[in-house]
C-alpha cells in the first residue's frame, strides 16, 4: 500500500474530529517499523516506515503454515498425517542459533505437530519439515511462497525458505499486516488450535518408536509471544528475531468486537530488544483500543428503485462494500441511515451500476458513505414502455419545475 493511500486513509478518519484527537498523543516507538491495523475493516490507524524492507525472520513461518493449511483446505493434506522427516529437517542439521522443535530421525510426526511446532515452538526444523511435505526442495517451496505472497498483492515482500532465518527475506510491516489479515481470514481456526497455545512438549511417547515410549525425552517449550499473557485479548500471532532484522513481532488481539492487527519490525538487535518490542506493542494496542472501534452496522433490505424506460419499473439495490467500518471511540452511537439516489434512473440498466450512496449519521453528523450498486440487470423497454415514460417523465420536470421557488 501506497504511503499517499495510508496518508489519506488517516486524513478521511481524521476529519471526523473525535473529543480527543488521537493524533495528538501518538505513541513513540523505539522500533524501526510498526503499523496497527483495524483487522475487520483493513483500515491502518498508525503507520511508521511502513514501506521500509525488512527481514521478516520467524514470521516468515506464518506464511509456511498458510501453504500448508491451504493444502488441507483442498484436500491434498491432513492434518493428522504422519510426515516423513528427510534428513534436512533433523533439529541437528538446522544453522546454529536455530529455534528448533528438535525433531530427530525416527519419530513419529503428524502435520499437527509440525503446525504447532512451528506456532509456539517456532521450530526452523519444522518449517523444512513442512516445506518438504508441499515441495521437493526449499526453493521449490520458496517459490510456492512468492506465488502465495503475489496473489495477496504483496510486492516487496519476498522469501527465499521457509523458517525466515535466511536475511534475504524480506517485508514491510504494512505488507505483513495485510497478509496477516487474510491469514487470519483464511484460517481463524489457527488462533486458537496454534497461536494461543502457550506450551508445546515435543517429543512425547506417541512421537517415538515403542523402545523409548517411556522415557521420550520430553522438552516443554513455552510461547514466545509475552502479549498472550501480559494483555488482555491477545491469541496471536508470532515473534520472530534475527540479527540483521531485530526482534519483530506480529500481534492481535480483540476487545468487544475490535480486533486489531499490529506489526512490529526491527526493534534494535541489543540485549533487552525484545522487551523494547514488546513495550512498543503495548503502547500501539493500548493506544489503538482507547481511542479506536469496529463499527458493526445492521441495515434492514432497502427497498427497490424506480426504473424508467425498462422492462421492469423497480431494481433491487444493495451497497457494494461491507458495512462495517472504523471509526473514534466516541462516535457510532445512535446511528442512522438515509438513502441519496441518482435522481432520474434510466434502462437499459447493468447489473453492478453505481445508483447513489447510503449515508450513516450518528448524533454528530455523517459517518459514512457506501456505495449502491444494482443487483440485476434490467434490459431496455419496449418502443410503447419508453414512449409512455418520456412523457411522464416530462410531465413529471414540469411540475417540479413549476414547484420550484
Amino acid at each position: 500500500m501506497k504511503p499517499l493511500l495510508l496518508s489519506l486513509i488517516w486524513f478521511f478518519l481524521a476529519g471526523f474530529l473525535p473529543a480527543q484527537n488521537p493524533a495528538l498523543n501518538m505513541p513513540s516507538l523505539g522500533s524501526r517499523a510498526a503499523v496497527l491495523m483495524d483487522a475487520t475493516t483493513g483500515t491502518f490507524l498508525y503507520v511508521k516506515n511502513g514501506d521500509d524492507e525488512i527481514p521478516p525472520a520467524s514470521l516468515a513461518k506464518l506464511m509456511t503454515i498458510h501453504i500448508a493449511l491451504s493444502e488441507v483446505a483442498k484436500g491434498n493434506a491432513a492434518l493428522d498425517e504422519v510426515v516423513s522427516l528427510p534428513r534436512e529437517s533433523w533439529a541437528i542439521n538446522q544453522p546454529p542459533r536455530s529455534s528448533l522443535m528438535y525433531l530427530a530421525p525416527g519419530q513419529i510426526v503428524t502435520l499437527r505437530d509440525l503446525l504447532l511446532g512451528l506456532a509456539v515452538s517456532s521450530g526452523n526444523d519444522a518449517a523444512v519439515a513442512v516445506a518438504l511435505r508441499f515441495a521437493s526442495t526449499i526453493p521449490q517451496f520458496a517459490e510456492q511462497m512468492n506465488q502465495e505472497a503475489r496473489r495477496f498483492g504483496l510486492s516487496k515482500t519476498y522469501f527465499v525458505e521457509p523458517s525466515g532465518i535466511s536475511e534475504d527475506n524480506r517485508t514491510t510491516a504494512v505488507e505483513f499486516a495485510l497478509f496477516c489479515r487474510e491469514y487470519l481470514q483464511l484460517h481463524p481456526e489457527t488462533l486458537a488450535d496454534y497461536h494461543s497455545v502457550k506450551e508445546f512438549a515435543f517429543p512425547q511417547a506417541a512421537n517415538v518408536s515403542e523402545r523409548y515410549r517411556n522415557k521420550p525425552g520430553t522438552i516443554i517449550q513455552y510461547n514466545h509471544n509475552s502479549f498472550l499473557k501480559t494483555f488482555a485479548g491477545t491469541d496471536g500471532l508470532k515473534t520472530g528475531y534475527i540479527d540483521e532484522a531485530g526482534h519483530n513481532i506480529a500481534i492481535t488481539t480483540e476487545r468487544a468486537g475490535t480486533r486489531f492487527i499490529a506489526v512490529i519490525l526491527g526493534a534494535p538487535p541489543v540485549y533487552q530488544g525484545d522487551r523494547i518490542r514488546d513495550e512498543d506493542g503495548m503502547k500501539l494496542l493500548t493506544w489503538g483500543f482507547e481511542h479506536y472501534q469496529t463499527v458493526r452496522p445492521t441495515l434492514n433490505t432497502l427497498p427497490p428503485i424506480r426504473v424508467w424506460k425498462g422492462k421492469r419499473d423497480y431494481v433491487e439495490i444493495a451497497p457494494a462494500e461491507a458495512l462495517e467500518f472504523t471509526t473514534f471511540r466516541d462516535r457510532g452511537e445512535q446511528l442512522r441511515w438515509e438513502m441519496e439516489l441518482t435522481p432520474t434512473i434510466l434502462a437499459p440498466l447493468p447489473q453492478g451500476i453505481f445508483v447513489g450512496s447510503l449515508v450513516l449519521y450518528d448524533a454528530h453528523g455523517e459517518l459514512r458513505r457506501i456505495p449502491l450498486i444494482t443487483t440485476y440487470e434490467i434490459e431496455r423497454g419496449s418502443f410503447f414502455k419508453r414512449l409512455w415514460d418520456t412523457i411522464t417523465l416530462f410531465f413529471r420536470s414540469l411540475l417540479n419545475h413549476n414547484r420550484t421557488p
